[in-house]
């Protein structure tokens, strides 16, 4: 595939898809493909090959082939090629979101939103390529001298979601390839092309063979058994769910690899007595609404100060309901549909029990009449803290909420999860944030703010939301190994 692939990738109807191996585009080797569906109607739209072992095997090959030449490129080599990269993104911006809506099904506004992110990623690192560095002092006792020395990890494997096809795969591509490591990529079965059209941008911005290789499958244990069950991989990064975190934890103690993990996330919105109602409405529109609430790091409790409740619950009410449901490319649209049909129906599984628990649904938007994995903007109240909503990751764009009237008791019921990925405080006291945000375990907060992720920040959680930071100085540290010399020499 070359660039004008690319440009034509989202309009190809039921073409066969194929994998990224060494720098070469292949169908997978025994020939088998799947179909792809857009979310927005439920049919196929096209067939993708599916990898299997021996795909895997041959990437990781590839990979290993091309990792002495990369770890001998200069760094500013490597910048200069995630520079070039950041630039071709942007220049691409509008097919790489047609891209992610097709497969993704998400508004085409997250879409283009999403493809300025994810190129930020190869902006960031490609800056911190350059300043990888190696350290040398004197031992304090005297008599030799220190030398501290960074060097990449090693061939790293990476399996990516289908919620942010594009950020999801930028964020571990950028900072391996800047610290000199070679990729395998697995992205998931739902949202294979935007990763191989980002390989493709890559390939076009003067990535030599072998260093990415990209697999779309719909059998991953066979792709992610053959990577975590070979001595050669170094590093595995995941995003996913805390349950297939804890296999592939598992399967990566067997060769001790290092691992970053991003899991589940039960995010918390508090919204203090203080608070400025108007920016917590527009900030939890933000934190639940992006991505159609199919996001990590969605507000997934709400807790609401009692005396405020009343005004924050019409408010919101009023612009969940005021959200435009449809196809993703419809203009207007702000909320897309669901991934898949299974999906839709563990959202409204989790509004059903909440609802049979004694809550009330405040507000709901409408959904297009027709085929699609659809679910309307929904407000709950009266939420009973026995509901399956305020314990499980919802995942969907239904925004669940309780009030509370003291400050350690909204601590206890927002800290009372095995997750701990983001949390949200709004409040005009900015020594009350600051101590809300302090006492609140997770790896995140946004303060008076819905959006918190930023490249140049390290992106995590604590508990059961994972291992790990990616973004920030730490995304790049992740890939890289310390060594320590100890150095003396005769003196004359």
């Amino acid at each position: 595939m070359n660039l004008a692939g690319i440009d034509t990738l989202a309009k190809a109807p039921l073409a066969d898809g194929d994998v990224f191996l060494g720098g070469r585009w292949l169908p997978a080797a025994d020939g088998r493909t799947y179909p792809l569906y857009d979310p927005a109607t439920g049919e196929p739209v096209r067939w993708v090959s599916d990898a299997g072992a021996e795909d895997a095997r041959a990437a990781l090959a590839a990979a290993e082939e091309a990792a002495a030449g990369w770890r001998a490129t200069p760094a500013r080599r490597r910048s200069e090629i995630l520079h070039d990269t950041f630039r071709l993104m942007l220049e691409h911006r509008d097919t790489l979101a047609d891209l992610i809506v097709l497969e993704n099904g998400k508004a085409r506004r997250d879409a283009l939103a999403e493809v300025g992110y994810a190129a930020e990623f190869f902006r960031w690192f490609a800056e911190e390529a350059v300043r990888i560095g190696s350290s040398f002092a004197d031992a304090p006792a005297g008599g030799f001298r220190h030398v501290v020395r960074r060097h990449p990890v090693g061939v790293t494997a990476f399996v990516t979601p289908w919620n942010f096809p594009a950020a999801m795969a930028t964020r571990k591509i950028a900072p391996a390839l800047a610290a000199g490591c070679p990729v395998l990529l697995k992205p998931a079965p739902e949202t294979p092309l935007t990763a191989l059209a980002v390989a493709a941008l890559l390939a076009e911005a003067g990535l030599p063979d072998g260093l990415l290789n990209v697999l779309p499958t719909d059998r991953a244990p066979e792709v992610v058994s053959a990577w975590l069950g070979d001595e050669r991989v170094r590093k595995f990064s995941f995003t996913g769910s805390t349950a297939t975190g804890k296999v592939l934890l598992e399967q990566a103690a067997a060769h001790v690899v290092n691992v970053t993990m991003e899991l589940g996330g039960n995010a918390p919105f508090v919204v203090c007595a203080d608070a400025d109602v108007d920016a917590a409405v527009s900030g939890a529109m933000d934190a639940k609404m992006r991505g159609g609430g199919e996001v990590c790091i969605a507000a997934n409790r709400f807790y609401v100060h009692e005396s405020v409740a009343a005004e924050f619950t019409a408010k919101f009410g009023a612009a969940m309901t005021a959200v435009r449901t449809g196809p993703g490319a419809r203009e207007g649209v702000t909320l897309g549909p669901m991934i898949n049909r299974a999906a839709v129906g563990k959202i409204r599984s989790l509004v059903q029990d909440a609802v049979d628990r004694g809550a009330r649904i405040a507000a709901q938007g409408t959904v297009p009449s027709g085929p699609g994995f659809y679910h309307p903007a929904t407000v709950l109240t009266d939420v009973p803290g026995h509901a399956r909503i305020l314990h499980e990751e919802v995942f969907g764009p239904v925004a669940p909420l309780t009030t509370f009237t003291d400050e350690d008791e909204v601590v206890a019921r927002a800290n009372a999860t095995v997750h701990g990925l983001a949390a949200y405080v709004y409040s005009r006291d900015v020594a009350r944030a600051l101590r809300l945000a302090e006492r609140l375990e997770a790896g995140m907060v946004g303060v008076n703010r819905g959006l918190l992720s930023d490249p140049a920040a390290p992106f995590g959680g604590v508990k059961q939301s994972g291992l790990g930071r990616e973004g920030g100085r730490e995304g790049i540290e992740a890939f890289l190994e310390t060594q320590y010399i100890a150095l003396d020499w005769p003196t004359v």
